[in-house]
């Protein structure tokens, strides 16, 4: 059986339930300088260990701080001779900056892939990045990554049952991502779901473009899909002109909800629900009304069908 050790103690313990495992014992010394030593408790050598933790900024703690200790704890089960580490990471730090905006450039996803790679991480299992295609470009090693459609069908089918539903694209980058979601819908749900997408264009001085594309919204609940909620512009935009054009009922999914302010403020008048995975607790959403709007689908099966033939 692999030992699990858990840095992110909510995923880490929603998936040791689900794999009918107990989690690993490590430890952590802080120093007096503020560097740290992090190991484990127990025996680790010719063992498969499976390490936990989703890559997102919080309070006391940075995206770099985070992922600076995972990479020290990884190498030192590879220093105590772990035959293979498998690295779970619900959300996965810097995956969207995967290519140069201009010359010079350094790009994050692949330093971080290579970081990871050369202290030891043998598979990378995560959930809904950015762009899959650079995701594999950028490691070596085997990379799975678990797609939330069917989990937000399912909610969406329930939730919404025989009215009519148009998918929208808050953006054009976002079209197949939102057609795969339109498909999964239609299978749910036993009807073809309309399509649409949101015009955006990047100006200097900021998001621009008023035009909604595609089939009627005029009295349906509208879905906008996306893959991460960052400061909520892109979906408020998408989400008021739907308003515009009649739509009944505003829904939004998003795998990750970063909710960077101001985007309780900017999502609360144009989002009638939104939901989000468990790769990103809300917590920046604490004391807004949009929260109670908020509901969290967790992500703990999609990761266990994800370790298939990883963990035996």
């Amino acid at each position: 059986m692999p030992l699990l050790f858990a840095l992110d103690a909510h995923h880490g313990q929603a998936l040791a339930d689900r794999l009918r495992l107990s989690l690993a014992e490590w430890r952590e010394r802080v120093y007096e300088d503020g560097e740290r030593k992090l190991s484990a408790c127990a025996p680790v050598a010719g063992q498969i260990c499976l390490v936990v933790e989703s890559l997102y900024a919080e309070a006391g703690r940075s995206t770099d701080a985070k992922l600076l200790r995972l990479a020290f704890f990884i190498a030192g089960l590879k220093a105590a001779g772990a035959a293979r580490v498998i690295l779970v990471a619900p959300y996965l730090c810097y995956s969207r900056k995967d290519r140069r905006g201009e010359d010079g450039d350094p790009i994050p996803s692949r330093h971080v892939a290579e970081l990871l790679e050369a202290l030891g991480v043998d598979r990378l299992l995560t959930v809904d990045v950015h762009n899959v295609s650079a995701l594999e470009n950028a490691f070596r090693i085997p990379v799975r990554n678990v797609g939330t459609d069917a989990l937000f069908a399912t909610r969406i089918a329930a939730l919404t049952g025989s009215q009519e539903v148009t998918v929208v694209s808050p953006d054009i980058g976002g079209i197949k991502r939102s057609e795969a979601f339109r498909r999964e819908l239609a299978l749910h749900t036993g009807t073809e779901p309309g399509r649409a997408i949101m015009e955006k264009l990047r100006l200097d001085a900021g998001l621009s473009g008023e035009l909604l594309m595609g089939d009627p919204v005029e009295g349906r609940v509208v879905v906008l899909i996306d893959d991460l909620i960052n400061t909520g512009s892109t979906l408020a935009r998408a989400a008021s002109a739907c308003r515009r054009d009649g739509a009944a009922q505003i829904i939004a999914c998003a795998s990750h909800g970063l909710f960077v302010p101001p985007s309780a403020e900017v999502l609360l008048p144009q989002i009638d629900r939104l939901f989000v995975c468990d790769s990103i607790p809300p917590f920046r959403l604490a004391g807004s009304a949009l929260l109670e709007r908020v509901e969290v689908l967790g992500t703990a099966e999609l990761l266990v069908a994800g370790l298939a033939g990883w963990v035996e």
